[in-house]
C-alpha cells in the first residue's frame, strides 16, 4: 500500500515520528473505524481520525444538526443546521482528507442492526448519549471481537476507557468486559443529560480527542491502551484520576 506524493506530504509529521513511521501510517490507511454519534464526542474524534489518515470512517447518527449543537459539535457549521448529522460529519471528514472514505449511516443504532454495522469495521468508538445504546454497542463489539473505545461527558467531567475482552493480558487472562465496568444497568432517566444539565464545550474536545488517541494507539500498536482502566477527567480543576476495573 503505497502513498502518493500528496499523502507523503500530508502525513510528513507522522512519517518522521519515531514509533509511528511508514508502518504506522500504513496501518492507519488500512484501518476501518465506526464512530457512534456525530455529536460532541464524535466530532473531535472524527476530525482527528480523518486528519490522521484512517482509511475508512463510518459515522452512525439518526439526528439532525441543531443550532444548540454548534457550541461543541465542531464538525458541523451554521449552514448545516437541519442537515443529517451523519452526512454532515462525513462531508467534513472528506473535505479535511480526500484520502479517507467517509460513510454516513443515517440511522439509529439498535439491537437489530448493531451486529451488521459493526461487522463492517475493525474498531468502534462510542460517543452516544444514553446508556441503552452504549450497552448495545458494547455487546455487539464483544460478539464481533473488536475493540471498543468508550467516552462520556457531563457538565465539567468526562471519562474514557477501552473495552476489549477478546484481548488477553500478558498472564493469559482476558481484559475486562463492559459488564465488569457496569455490573448494573442504570436507568437513563436517572443519569445526567447534557440537555438538562449542560456540558462545557471544550470538555467534549478533550475526551473526543483522547478517544481518537486511543484508536490510533490500537490501530498502530503504539503505547499502552486504556484496557481495564477508566480515566476520569475533571475539567473544572484540570485533574485526572485513573481507576482499574
Amino acid at each position: 500500500m503505497n502513498f502518493t506524493p500528496e499523502e507523503t506530504s500530508r502525513y510528513a509529521r507522522h512519517l518522521v515520528l519515531k514509533g509511528m513511521g511508514g508502518h504506522g501510517q500504513q496501518a492507519l490507511k488500512g484501518a476501518s473505524v465506526l464512530v457512534i454519534g456525530a455529536g460532541g464526542l464524535g466530532s473531535p474524534a472524527l476530525a482527528y481520525l480523518a486528519a490522521a489518515g484512517v482509511g475508512t470512517l463510518g459515522i452512525v447518527d439518526d439526528d439532525r444538526v441543531a443550532i444548540s449543537n454548534l457550541q461543541r459539535q465542531i464538525v458541523h457549521t451554521t449552514a448545516a443546521v437541519g442537515a443529517p448529522k451523519a452526512q454532515s460529519g462525513a462531508d467534513f471528514a472528506s473535505a479535511l482528507n480526500p484520502h479517507v472514505k467517509a460513510i454516513a449511516h443515517q440511522m439509529r443504532l439498535d439491537a437489530a442492526n448493531a451486529d451488521a454495522l459493526l461487522a463492517q469495521y475493525g474498531l468502534v468508538l462510542d460517543g452516544s448519549d444514553n446508556f441503552a445504546t452504549r450497552a448495545i454497542v458494547a455487546a455487539a463489539a464483544e460478539r464481533a471481537r473488536i475493540p471498543l473505545v468508550s467516552g462520556a461527558v457531563s457538565g465539567f467531567d468526562g471519562q474514557i476507557s477501552v473495552i476489549a475482552p477478546h484481548i488477553l493480558r500478558p498472564d493469559g487472562s482476558a481484559y475486562p468486559a463492559f459488564a465488569d465496568l457496569y455490573p448494573e444497568s442504570p436507568d437513563d432517566a436517572d443519569l445526567p443529560s447534557c440537555e438538562l444539565n449542560g456540558v462545557l464545550g471544550p470538555l467534549t474536545g478533550v475526551i473526543g480527542s483522547l478517544m481518537a488517541m486511543e484508536a490510533v494507539k490500537l490501530i498502530t500498536d503504539i503505547g499502552t491502551p486504556l484496557l481495564g482502566r477508566l480515566m476520569l477527567y475533571n475539567g473544572r480543576d484540570g485533574r485526572t484520576v485513573e481507576l482499574n476495573y
